[in-house]
């Protein structure tokens, strides 16, 4: 199970960050401006699950996507202040933990206290956390974090209290224009690929899939997109690698070098004893 975040219909909102705060009891993380947009905690964090950025975009007019924007009714673009008809759009998408295939946060936990759930998704005991941070460097999207107040790890469940329910996460739940869209992978990703063709079918060619792949660096994502511009521009990694997806080789090459040095070591003990 899933998400697939449809930024094209998405309209800042930010229902999907209160309705994750309320239903997992996540701690307020600050309510001061950060000057950059309408954003009060610009990145994911330990007490940041949910995530909706605002990104201000100078453009010339184009296709209307029927996004937020400066344009009058009466208007047929979008205006600056000198009237040349160029203005400011709003890319919006609401961020979350990825879910990846291959997490390289589950790779690394000493205790256990990351696992796999039924549903596929990764989630974090913090009754099992024992603030090592091992998790933090191993995200290639920088979501999870440890808490100040105490030092453990937290991040998005995916609402895995919910999903044993029979429930939609509550951020889905809320979303009033379907941009948080919630099932199984493999639906969602054949639905993400009609809407992508209707978009590019409508002349919007920056539109693509972001996490989709599931022959990416990662596994392919729980939690993927579709954007409207550069992932950079919202902050995504280009391409995203889990550090851990090689592990197994890095042991290997360890073994063979600490056997090596074994070797070496005992040829030198015996030529020495002759």
């Amino acid at each position: 199970m899933g998400f697939f975040t449809d930024t094209s219909v998405c309209i800042g909102c930010k229902a999907c960050e209160v309705a994750c705060k309320e239903w997992n009891d996540v701690p307020e993380d600050g309510y001061l401006l950060t000057g950059e947009s309408y954003d009060n905690t610009s990145a994911l964090g330990a007490s940041t699950w949910r995530h909706v950025a605002f990104v201000e975009k100078p453009v010339t007019p184009a296709v209307d996507l029927g996004m937020p924007s400066f344009r009058g009714e009466d208007q047929a673009t979008e205006t600056g202040a000198d009237g040349s008809g160029e203005g400011v759009r709003w890319l919006m998408s609401s961020d979350v933990c990825k879910h990846c295939t291959h997490a390289g946060c589950l790779d690394v936990c000493p205790t256990g206290a990351l696992f796999r759930t039924e549903f596929g998704t990764v989630v974090v005991q913090p009754d099992v956390c024992n603030g090592c941070g091992y998790c933090v460097p191993s995200c290639p999207y920088g979501v999870i974090d440890l808490r100040k107040e105490d030092g453990r790890a937290f991040k998005c469940t995916l609402c895995y209290d919910r999903l044993k329910e029979g429930q939609k996460p509550a951020c889905a739940q809320a979303c009033p224009t379907e941009s948080i869209q919630f099932g199984e992978l493999s639906e969602l990703r054949e639905r993400a690929d009609a809407r992508l063709a209707e978009l590019q079918d409508k002349g919007v060619d920056v539109a693509r899939l972001y996490g989709r792949d599931p022959e990416d660096g990662v596994g392919g994502d729980g939690a993927f997109f579709l954007l409207l511009d550069e992932p950079e521009v919202y902050g995504l990694p280009p391409d995203p690698v889990v550090p851990t997806r090689q592990l197994g080789t890095v042991w290997r090459h360890v073994g063979y070098a600490a056997a090596t040095l074994a070797g070496l070591g005992a040829a030198s003990f015996l030529g020495r004893k002759r």
